[in-house]
């Protein structure tokens, strides 16, 4: 299955919807783009016929954008492809083309970092679960240490709360708890919905009740859809076992509790 979008894949589509706008024609000479125009020409052809729904075309001009060597064509194609937009889901083709950006890396400063680091983190997710019928095995130490890398080199939630979890879980290597606890609270600082529930149910663990509660709580507020599921099933079984004076405080706390340092 395809990676679900990240904050920062969110961010490049605004950003490239607010560079890139305007209507899109065919694909032919006649609308001034042809195959050896040069590849920024081509990729403002593709995502503006991506955009209008020219999904055949918009692959057609992101393959020769990406062939002359378009970081953002390369992103866009192999997205396409993890999705099985606009053409067959190929998740295979979609790690080949991350693989590629990836490869390449990024100089500090790049107008490509984005899509250097959502390479990443695509990779990442294939190499956690493998992708079936093809050469691409599951290789969680792989995945861990790309999470690690986008986590601390670049700061990303995202990849900070994944890093977490598999440190949590012990995928990849060792089990620790402290590690995972920085981790998700360098993430919920950032407004991470998931990373904030997670590391409220440990520290409610731990015996930090109403604090543990009231992240759990908080997290409730900020879920995206596809988490509130997980997420109200932690914070309900933390308020069955609270009492009732510690469950008052940690609604009361709640509200605030986005912006709190937490040691």
């Amino acid at each position: 299955m395809p990676v679900s979008k990240s904050p920062t894949a969110l961010l490049l589509s605004a950003a490239l919807c607010l560079s890139v706008a305007g209507g899109a024609r065919a694909f032919d000479i006649n609308a001034g783009v042809t195959k050896e125009s040069g590849p920024f020409d081509l990729f403002k052809f593709g995502f503006k016929a991506y955009k209008n729904g020219q999904k055949k075309d918009a692959v057609e001009a992101y393959r020769y954008a990406a062939e002359k060597g378009h970081t953002g064509s390369r992103w866009a194609l192999a997205n396409m492809y993890a999705d099985g937009d606009g053409v067959v889901q190929n998740d295979f083709e979609a790690f080949k083309i991350y693989s590629e950006i990836a490869s390449q890396g990024v100089e500090p400063g790049s107008n490509d970092t984005g899509f250097f680091v959502n390479a990443l983190l695509s990779l990442a997710h294939y190499y956690r679960e493998g992708i079936p019928g093809s050469p691409v095995k599951a290789d969680l130490s792989q995945a861990r240490q790309l999470y690690f890398q986008v986590a601390s080199t670049f700061g990303v939630p995202e990849a900070q709360y994944q890093l977490a979890r598999m440190i949590l879980e012990g995928q990849g290597g060792k089990v620790n708890v402290q590690q995972a606890k920085k981790w998700l609270n360098v993430a919920r600082k950032s407004g991470h919905a998931g990373a904030m529930a997670v590391f409220g149910n440990l520290i409610f663990q731990e015996g930090q009740s109403v604090r543990g509660l009231a992240f759990l709580t908080a997290a409730l507020e900020k879920c995206h859809p596809n988490d509130c599921g997980w997420m109200q099933a932690l914070q309900e079984e933390a308020f069955s076992i609270a009492n009732e004076e510690d469950r008052r405080v940690a609604v009361a706390l709640a509200p605030q509790i986005f912006n709190q340092p937490e040691q």
